[in-house]
């Protein structure tokens, strides 16, 4: 299988519940979800930095954090390129039912930093922050007194890569075209069909798939 980067497993991830809209509302997070948000591509419209839920300090700390869910590569910028923090911070004045849970894991991320290293996890190195992150990204590997950090990073990671995913620069990286008509559809190209071990024949009646023999 070949190698696959963080930045499209978090495409993948972000894209199987935007299928049908792009709203937010099956992520989920415990049992709940990001509840309707219609149209989500709008909301990076109602921005008005100058409307903040996140204290100075906080944001700082969104705005590291988001960049390192969602750094830019050769196609695209980053997670502040895209306007994320801003959008976490609009949602969590949208959804505030997220409020408690997003400012408590931004104050155990700090304390963590703190007592690893004495400083703020805005104030840490990148090794140091990659040392605090490994800790919590990856839930089946975290130790169970890390279960508040693993639960924050996951809902953090969905609301960062839903923001960059329905912000212009994020549709750009899809390259999503909207609805387009499509006049004849001639089947699976003939490399997928080989990799997949299909082939299409023409039954009379339009394309069918089937096993190759």
């Amino acid at each position: 299988m070949s190698k696959i980067s963080r930045k499209d497993a978090l495409k993948i991830m972000s894209l199987a519940p935007f299928a049908l809209d792009y709203t937010l509302r099956a992520f989920r997070s415990r049992g709940r979800t990001i509840k309707n948000v219609p149209n989500a591509r709008k909301i990076h419209e109602e921005i008005k930095p100058e409307q903040k839920f996140f204290t100075d300090h906080e944001f700082k700390t969104v705005k590291q954090l988001s960049n390192m869910v969602i750094p830019s590569d050769k196609r695209s910028g980053n997670a502040v390129d895209a306007g994320v923090p801003e959008f976490i911070d609009l949602m969590m004045r949208k959804q505030p039912s997220y409020q408690t849970e997003m400012r408590g894991g931004l104050k155990w991320l700090d304390a963590q930093c703190l007592s690893k290293f004495d400083k703020a996890f805005i104030d840490c190195n990148i090794d140091e922050k990659k040392t605090i992150l490994d800790e919590i990204a990856y839930p089946e590997n975290a130790k169970p007194e890390m279960e508040q950090g693993v639960h924050f990073f996951n809902v953090f990671r969905n609301f960062t890569a839903s923001g960059f995913w329905t912000s212009k620069m994020g549709i750009k990286d899809l390259q999503y075209m909207g609805n387009k008509v499509v006049p004849g559809w001639d089947g699976c190209p003939d490399a997928a069909c080989r990799q997949l071990g299909v082939t299409y024949e023409d039954n009379g009646f339009g394309l069918r798939k089937g096993k190759n023999s």
